[in-house]
């Protein structure tokens, strides 16, 4: 936090936005090559500015009194696109503490060094989760031999671990997907870690398609997994995820929108239209992401 920059006031907030990309760095880098990143655009039929600076998306969610959780995906093993570094993220985080939330992106391939990057950046830049995106980064959430290590120092952080599931708008339309595997992303996968970490914190984001129902049950079964809704305007929403919302999980469920490729006001527009309960609807878009990203009493 700088100096005259307030903390965040969590009560004067309208929503918490679980869910937005870092997509360019301070030196115009930007963390996809030009065809997936052309190809996402188009798969979600983006609207404004795609490639927003961070102190830009600040002032985005400034002006709506929102919060937003912010992070970079780091493939670089399996892009050859070196990432917005996730110091420069949460530095930009600190910067407008009233705003937004860091997250960070660790390739699970990075070994040990990745595992040491993880600690520092909880201890020293005060990050609150990491993003993991299996299908592009091409690995099984699951395969202990790549992943485990890193899980480890996020339980023991009490961190949280949020993991892209379903489908992906990287890759869609590109000649084979652009090598990009949606198997890694069904969320069962996920079950396992989330069976083999019982404490730790973990979302599984978007609707999960075509494993909307696998994750719904992942996320009744385990105590620790929570769904987000970002990346699909709500209007398109399974009936079952819609049920779920307003019953079993109506204390996991959070908003996300997965700015900038879906904004907040469009999310949020058709969100008004769907028939969650009124008690319900103040749990998703903020209750809930403040209670597991601590910024109120459990």
């Amino acid at each position: 936090m700088t100096p005259g920059n307030p903390a965040m006031n969590v009560e004067e907030l309208v929503a918490i936005d679980v869910h937005t990309h870092a997509e360019v760095s301070s030196k115009g880098n930007a963390s996809l090559d030009d065809e997936l990143h052309d190809a996402s655009s188009a798969y979600f039929k983006v609207e404004g500015k795609r490639k927003p600076t961070l102190e830009e998306t600040a002032a985005y969610y400034r002006e709506r009194k929102m919060a937003a959780v912010i992070f970079t995906v780091d493939a670089e093993s399996a892009t050859g696109t070196e990432p917005v570094p996730n110091e420069e993220v949460a530095e930009a985080a600190a910067a407008n503490a009233d705003v937004l939330i860091p997250f960070a992106s660790i390739d699970p391939f990075r070994g040990k060094a990745g595992v040491k990057q993880a600690r520092r950046l909880v201890e020293e830049y005060g990050v609150k989760g990491f993003k993991f995106h299996p299908s592009v980064q091409g690995f099984f959430p699951n395969d202990r031999a790549v992943a485990y290590a890193l899980y480890e120092v996020i339980e023991e952080t009490g961190t949280i671990a949020l993991f892209h599931s379903g489908q992906t708008g990287i890759g869609a339309g590109v000649p084979g997907g652009g090598g990009i595997r949606l198997k890694y992303s069904n969320p069962l996968h996920v079950d396992d870690v989330a069976a083999d970490f019982p404490h730790l914190k973990i979302i599984l984001a978007h609707p999960s398609f075509p494993w909307q129902d696998e994750a719904l049950a992942v996320a009744t079964h385990k105590p620790g997994v929570h769904i987000d809704l970002s990346g699909w305007s709500p209007k398109y929403f399974p009936p079952q995820l819609v049920q779920y919302a307003n019953t079993l999980l109506k204390d996991k469920v959070l908003f996300g929108s997965d700015y900038p490729v879906l904004t907040p006001d469009r999310w949020l527009a058709d969100f008004e239209k769907l028939p969650i309960k009124d008690e319900v609807r103040p749990k998703i878009l903020k209750e809930n992401a403040a209670r597991l990203l601590g910024l109120t009493k459990p």
